[in-house]
């Protein structure tokens, strides 16, 4: 009767076996065919590859615990008689079908996402969630979706075809609690590997590629939405608040500041500049990845030639070859830009809620008289842009205001970066004819996948990388070709830098080469040209602007101005969503969750990193008060600007 018995309930869990063994074969599937994607990236060393696929299992059976669950309730609650019947057999093969499609089209989405982003899913898919009308329309603009969804789904009757027999439901009397204590052990099992397993446990390896290999696509994007804004006080290593911000205030310090209180966890420095203010126009132009490995004078190992404009203008503006980054996302980047903040872990500050009259780069400008926007070639919805700007001291100005008979192109992302920088011209006419200076920060996005652009206006085809960054050099040299038709052209700094690089991976988690990006500074009447090679933080470049204008003003800034700091405390700040760095000199500290700050020593050139053999304390300090404190201004409100 026993033996009846489970031999009964092993026919109504067969189709869970036989789903078991479809997922973990595509797991491995696509994780083999990244290893081979990879190349060089992973060494050939059979420990490495052992380490892959044997926590890469791990992962998988772990993660199969949770995506089982469907088939698991079907087969426990559906009775007998309906489950074997007919329309039962019909139906519930319909079922399988729908699931295995799902666990082959994850897996192809899998080699699509690490083709663009070197990682398995992480929060940029979880951005992505959000987002579905512009993320959508760029995989349909950038991918032949409809030709690849067919032969998903050839392939899944072809797989479902070949398991009938396996997946046919059979049931000789299975009984309903023997079912339920089926249920009951997975239940144990799923709970029990939810305490005992997280996402960081499989990142053992020295090699990056290695410890995102041996993950789970699905279990890492679950876990990246868990995370999306991670409390810095309960997972990160800490100082007590005072001498954090005692630190802070010490690394702070500058020839031009002078704090307005004597509050050790206040900030607020008066910067004062000797001699009288320009009030210029100021065009701060954010490229989408524009990568320092597309910039002559960068990185001539990989310099491409695919920038001449761009190469040419390093001669005639105050060319910076030492900055880096703050994130490897856009919202980072806007962040730093305008806030001159650390990165604070999880989400970025421009997407989080109550970042609403925080102390920015355009409050100090409209004290000036300026009329400052922030001005963008799509819609301003995304990414929380428009609310985040328009919060924080700026105009938000997007494709809304965009005429269509002034667009020569555009696809999901926006207009054409030409279109945009028309409309950038109109807004500056505008303050112009108005008599106010004018402060704008353009953010393109022509250099964006599906990288399409108006016809003709550069020799490579359309649809690669290589031709969007021949585009965005392009319309860069034509916007400032045309803007030196204006009056207010002998009056304006153009600032020309980036968000982010075009990839963030790297053997490393924090790949210096990855976040290494190009700043100019072209004012033909007021910036002598140069060469600046000091390393810098994207979040300096607020307050060298402000301090080449002359402007005095009170800040929250953690920038500093390049040409009032004392050479050799330069540093620079490189984050992902979770890890954190902090570089100075030859060191490179980082922070993760639950661990203490570990120290390498990274090459900058090919983006490796070895540890340090003797850490030094004090940068580890200076990196925990940085971006502890960070995250104490922002969520306890005291980011905000005062009037």
């Amino acid at each position: 009767m026993v033996s009846a018995s489970s031999g009964a309930l092993r026919q109504r869990f067969q189709p869970l076996a036989w789903f078991g063994a479809l997922f973990v074969a595509v797991a491995f599937l696509v994780r083999l065919i990244l290893l081979v994607k990879t190349g060089k990236g992973v060494p050939h060393d059979v420990i490495d590859w052992l380490y892959v696929f044997g926590v890469g299992l791990g992962y998988d059976l772990v993660t199969l615990l949770y995506v089982g669950w469907p088939m698991l309730l079907v087969l426990w609650l559906v009775p007998r008689r309906a489950y074997v019947s007919t329309w039962g057999r019909r139906i519930f093969t319909a079922f399988a079908f729908i699931l295995a499609f799902g666990v082959l089209y994850l897996g192809a989405a899998e080699l699509v996402f690490w083709g663009e982003f070197g990682a398995r899913f992480n929060f940029i898919a979880v951005d992505y969630l959000v987002y579905t009308h512009e993320v959508v329309g760029n995989i349909r603009e950038s991918y032949p979706i409809v030709t690849w969804t067919l032969l998903l789904v050839l392939a899944t009757v072809a797989v479902v075809w070949a398991s009938r027999r396996r997946i046919a439901p059979r049931d000789e009397g299975s009984r309903f609690l023997a079912r339920t204590g089926v249920v009951a052990a997975w239940l144990v099992l799923t709970v029990g590997v939810s305490f005992a397993f997280d996402a960081s446990m499989k990142d053992q390896s020295r090699n990056n590629y290695v410890n995102e290999l041996a993950g789970n696509g699905i279990y890492q994007f679950f876990a990246a939405f868990r995370d999306n804004q991670l409390d810095y006080a309960k997972y990160y290593p800490s100082l007590p608040d005072k001498e954090a911000f005692g630190r802070l205030r010490s690394l702070l310090k500058t020839p031009d500041a002078t704090f307005t209180s004597d509050d050790p966890m206040d900030i607020t420095r008066r910067i004062a500049n000797a001699g009288p203010e320009k009030k210029l126009n100021v065009v701060l132009i954010s490229v989408e990845s524009l990568s320092g490995d597309y910039v002559e004078g960068l990185d001539v190992s990989k310099h491409r030639h695919l920038m001449p404009n761009l190469d040419a203008l390093a001669s005639k503006s105050l060319f910076f070859t030492q900055l880096y980054a703050n994130g490897t996302r856009t919202v980072r980047g806007l962040e730093a830009l305008s806030l001159s903040v650390p990165p604070t872990p999880g989400e970025s500050i421009v997407k989080r809620p109550d970042n609403e009259h925080l102390w920015s780069l355009a409050d100090v400008f409209n004290a000036k008289g300026y009329a400052s926007e922030f001005v963008y070639g799509g819609y301003g919805y995304f990414d929380n842009m428009n609310h985040f700007f328009s919060s924080n001291g700026y105009d938000a100005i997007d494709r809304n205001v965009i005429d269509a008979k002034d667009i020569h192109a555009e696809n999901v992302w926006g207009v054409a970066d030409e279109d945009l920088f028309s409309l950038v011209i109109k807004r500056m006419d505008d303050a112009y004819a108005k008599g106010k200076p004018y402060f704008g920060h353009v953010m393109t996005t022509s250099n964006h996948r599906p990288f399409t652009f108006p016809e003709g206006r550069v020799p490579l085809p359309q649809g690669t990388r290589p031709a969007a960054v021949q585009y965005t050099d392009w319309a860069i040299a034509d916007f400032l070709k045309r803007a030196a038709s204006k009056p207010w052209f002998d009056d304006t700094v153009f600032v020309i830098t980036a968000d982010h690089c075009a990839t963030s991976a790297g053997k490393t988690s924090l790949p210096l080469n990855r976040y290494h990006i190009p700043l100019y500074i072209y004012s033909p009447k007021h910036v002598a040209p140069g060469r600046v090679d000091r390393l810098m933080s994207q979040i300096d470049i607020p307050p060298t602007l402000l301090g080449m204008l002359g402007f005095s003003y009170t800040s929250r800034f953690y920038g500093y101005d390049l040409f009032k700091l004392e050479p050799g405390r330069e540093r620079a700040f490189v984050s992902t969503y979770q890890e954190l760095g902090y570089l100075r000199g030859d060191r490179l500290d980082s922070l993760v969750p639950r661990q203490p700050v570990k120290e390498l020593i990274p090459d900058r050139v090919t983006g490796d990193a070895e540890p340090a053999e003797h850490p030094n304390k004090e940068n580890g300090d200076d990196a925990v008060a940085y971006y502890q404190t960070a995250a104490y201004l922002f969520t306890h409100g005291l980011m905000r600007h005062t009037p």
